[in-house]
């Protein structure tokens, strides 16, 4: 029996030098590998804004409620027109109709509704490349008011249409960072930088100017800006010799 035990430890000991001796031929026939994050980023300006806003209308009476709704349209959209906007820049949406009603109570219970009358809503969408003059426009609107119109405004919204473009040139930037960086690295240590073995991007973000606006998983897509950065992250494995 102690014959076999003493059989059965030799044998694993051979067996792990082996193994051992393997791993360590292969590891030192392996070069190493350098992973870096590059980081590309460039301010631009947008050269698109879209602003909406709606007008409202209630009556008893519903066709009433919808001439004097048309009466506003009238109204607001010579008002644009004067400004300078082209007439393919003011798109008006459909009409939405609403019946408003309000609670009835008896002794404390409530016993129903009771119509009171309808509201009409239509909102108005200007798209425009002329930033500046509808910016301006956005915060005049409210003259509409000495006209009897009933208009609420909503924040501009800006966008950049070469975006597209701006991503490649994001990209270019980030892959020179992290090669640099990369070789740096590698510089330091006292090897040279081998070949590119994977890269991969990261999410494309795209933030206001000079805000406290936070980084998303997702991708940051600011909208409320009219100045904004965009960056980017690539992140590349390199091979290392010695």
């Amino acid at each position: 029996m102690k014959t076999t035990n003493a059989i059965l430890f030799s044998v694993a000991i051979v067996a792990a030098a082996y193994f051992l001796g393997t791993a360590y031929v292969e590891r030192a026939e392996t070069n190493g590998t350098i992973s870096v994050t590059g980081l590309g980023s460039e301010d631009f300006e947008s050269d698109l804004i879209v602003w909406e806003g709606r007008f409202v209308r209630e009556n008893n009476d519903l066709k009433a409620a919808y001439a004097a709704l048309e009466q506003d349209k009238s109204i607001i959209k010579a008002y644009l027109l004067s400004k300078g906007l082209k007439e393919d820049q003011v798109v008006f949406k459909a009409v939405s109709t609403l019946e408003q009603s309000e609670p009835q109570y008896q002794n404390g219970n409530y016993i129903g509704a009771r119509f009171v009358g309808y509201q009409l809503t239509q909102s108005v969408e200007i798209e425009s490349h002329e930033v500046s003059r509808v910016e301006e426009l956005s915060r005049s609107i409210t003259e509409l008011m000495n006209k009897g119109v009933q208009f609420y405004s909503e924040a501009p919204r800006y966008y950049y249409t070469k975006m597209a473009d701006l991503k490649i040139e994001m990209i270019r930037k980030a892959t020179e960072d992290a090669r640099l960086r990369a070789e740096t690295i590698a510089a330091n240590s006292g090897s040279e930088l081998g070949d590119l073995e994977s890269a991969s991007m990261g999410v494309f973000q795209i933030t206001g100017q000079n805000s406290n606006e936070d980084y998303s998983w997702g991708g940051a897509f600011n909208t409320a800006d009219k100045k904004k950065t965009a960056s980017i992250t690539m992140r590349l494995l390199y091979e290392v010799e010695d």
